[in-house]
């Protein structure tokens, strides 16, 4: 059963690709959804198993890397972690694989689609079941290709092509830092598995020196593995990539965005809280990251139009709570955060995929407007997924949300209150963007072209399917799990995360006065509030206000991402390159390896060859010459060396060196 989670999706992967060219896209999605169905099946097995006796496995295939001390089995771990991150990933790559069949089957490349979705599926398992860093990593980087793989899968588009080259190359800005994080960690504790090096890791006392400054190994290599994380949460300064990924197919943004390459970095700090939990100095650095993202992001999607851009960023703000509630060491509810934003967010998507694919594949909310007759279902599902991203009371988000701003109010640090402001403010924005979103595409005045709404329909059944099973989740998933993952009392995260005595405010939360409880909820009922407000009866002055000098600058700023990705394209980017195009290239490469190298070599024995050719007279008394001069030479040479004559002849082969 194990081994079926585990190696089924790569089947399916590989069954794909054979098949794909042969059959038609009825059987290649057949086969993809039979297996991940038997996954799905066998993931929440083992789920309920957990929960009930406490079950955990650790069992190894074989061995793989055995040099020395240094030693690399095919280990993998089910755990409470491990197997609840599971039921995220396969319940939404399961509904994503059925989804994909109605969205889309009549693309000529759909078997290369469904392959790829199923060897999406196959390394996010071996990411959160392996028992080692180094297999982990594997699956981190198959990650990391199957989302460049899906993002540009119609390659033709130029859109597609940069947004697939700058996710993967930004992306391995956080891969070269966790890659060095597991070099130290084998370096200091001899062992990549995770039982070894957690429980040595407390234990390491030494100190590295940087610039003279003398600094906790624990802190130096914890900061490494979180630097990894955020590449793939897309934590703000290696953010740019993730909203750039909807260029890729709907099905892609909400797999992406939801249960497999965003929950990667999350896992990764949540898995290794053991070696967080060692340096109070990184976890301030993590909550300062997250929190600063959270409301960084939330105020970008205020002012996107772009409907699929506007959910992106949403993901954006949604991760930056996520990071900071590890931060403030409440690994457990970031967790429970994660799964319920999976649900939600993948819900989302995949309902905007639905509008935009019966409406001409217009994804500019300007263009929408007075949609709700035309998508009833689709407008109800909508704001299911919105309020349960907004935190509504008794929605799934609201259970979490919550629980991490009071997570992050009773830590009682500076950071913690910094990061419970941001955490607020950006509850508040969220809910008046999610607002926006939802009277420009429903309520407002119709703004598309007649033909295109004439020849608008409501979603098909192919497609309703995933939608409302995703909604029953983000309405309920909340309520339901709550107890058991950050219940005061619960055991079920005992085995499988960390949280020091001294940082662990779960039982905390249940204390805090009601007025701080309800401060997320005024905030988020405000933001609701002037949503529609602002929307319904100021539009005009909202438009004026856009027309002045300061307001047109403000709406920029805020429109062009802070002119983040103008910053990194035209000052650090273009620097960047200008420097390797006139050092690295016109010096070095062209200049001083091309002198000593090909070009210096050829134009020598260009010269050679031309001072050769002169002795190509055409007399025959000038060749009859030299053959007398060389065997004579010949035959002195001999001479000198059985002679022993070795000085003589050093001097008459340089002569000769000389004369040529």
């Amino acid at each position: 059963m194990l081994n079926s989670i585990i190696f089924l999706p790569l089947f399916s992967f590989i069954m794909s690709i054979v098949i794909g060219s042969t059959c038609g896209s009825f059987y290649i999605a057949i086969l993809t959804i039979v297996n991940i169905s038997i996954v799905f099946y066998f993931t929440w097995f083992i789920f309920f198993k957990s929960i009930i006796i406490g079950l955990t496995v650790y069992y190894t295939i074989s061995s793989w890397i055995t040099v020395s001390l240094f030693s690399v089995n095919f280990g993998f771990v089910f755990d409470s972690l491990s197997v609840s991150i599971l039921i995220l990933v396969v319940t939404i790559s399961l509904l994503v694989h059925v989804y994909s069949y109605g969205y889309m089957r009549e693309d000529p490349h759909f078997g290369r689609f469904m392959s790829y979705l199923s060897f999406f599926t196959f390394f996010i398992v071996i990411l959160v079941t392996s028992d080692n860093l180094v297999l982990m990593f594997i699956g981190w980087e198959g990650v990391g290709l199957c989302s460049y793989l899906l993002i540009n899968f119609w390659f033709t588009r130029i859109q597609a092509n940069k947004a697939g080259i700058k996710a993967i190359l930004v992306n391995r800005v956080g891969d070269f830092f966790l890659a060095i994080g597991i070099f130290l960690l084998f370096f200091e504790v001899g062992s990549v598995d995770y039982i070894i090096v957690f429980s040595q890791l407390p234990l390491v006392m030494s100190k590295v020196s940087i610039f003279s400054v003398d600094v906790d190994f624990t802190d130096i290599v914890s900061l490494f593995i979180f630097l990894g994380a955020i590449g793939k949460s897309a934590q703000i300064g290696l953010h740019t990539w993730l909203p750039d990924a909807i260029e890729g197919p709907t099905p892609v943004s909400a797999l992406i965005h939801s249960a497999t390459i965003v929950t990667a970095g999350v896992f990764l700090v949540i898995r290794c809280s053991q070696i967080f939990e060692c340096s109070s100095t990184t976890l301030w650095f993590i909550s300062l990251v997250g929190g600063i993202t959270a409301l960084f992001a939330a105020v970008i999607g205020v002012f996107q139009n772009d409907i699929k851009k506007v959910i992106a960023y949403s993901t954006c703000s949604q991760l930056g709570y996520i990071i900071f509630s590890c931060g403030t060491s409440c690994y457990s509810i970031s967790f429970f955060h994660l799964v319920n934003h999976g649900f939600f967010k993948a819900l989302l998507f995949l309902t905007a995929g639905g509008i935009i694919h019966s409406i001409g594949d217009e994804q500019d909310i300007r263009r929408y407007g007075g949609l709700l007759k035309i998508f009833p279902f689709c407008y109800s599902i909508f704001v299911v997924g919105s309020l349960s991203l907004g935190g509504f009371p008794f929605f799934s988000g609201f259970f979490s949300k919550d629980a991490i701003l009071e997570g992050a109010l009773v830590a009682f640090s500076s950071q913690s209150h910094f990061v419970y402001f941001c955490g607020i403010s950006a509850a508040f924005f969220t809910c008046f963007y999610s607002c926006r979103l939802i009277y420009i595409v429903f309520f407002s005045t119709p703004r598309a072209h007649k033909r295109v709404v004439e020849a608008s329909h409501e979603i098909p059944i192919d497609l309703f399917v995933s939608i409302f099973t995703l909604s029953i989740f983000s309405l309920f998933s909340g309520f339901l799990i709550r107890e058991l993952f950050i219940g005061a009392a619960t055991p079920f995260f005992d085995t499988s995360i960390f949280t020091h005595p001294i940082n662990n405010t779960l039982l905390d939360v249940e204390f805090i006065s009601t007025r701080w409880k309800i401060t997320p909820l005024v905030f988020s009922f405000s933001g609701i509030f002037l949503g529609f407000f602002f929307y319904s009866y100021l539009t005009n002055v909202l438009y004026r206000i856009k027309l002045t000098s300061s307001g047109r600058a403000i709406y920029t700023f805020f429109n062009k991402k802070w002119f983040y990705d103008k910053f990194f394209s035209e000052i650090f980017n273009q620097s960047f390159f200008k420097a390797c195009y006139t050092w690295s290239y016109t010096n070095v490469e062209k200049g001083v390896l091309e002198f000593f190298g090909p070009f210096g070599f050829s134009q020598w024995i260009h010269r050679v060859s031309s001072n050769v050719s002169y002795f190509h007279t055409g007399f025959i008394y000038n060749y009859s010459g030299t053959v007398f001069v060389t065997t004579f030479i010949s035959f002195l040479l001999f001479y000198f060396y059985t002679c022993g004559i070795t000085f003589v002849l050093f001097w008459v082969f340089i002569g000769l060196v000389v004369l040529s």
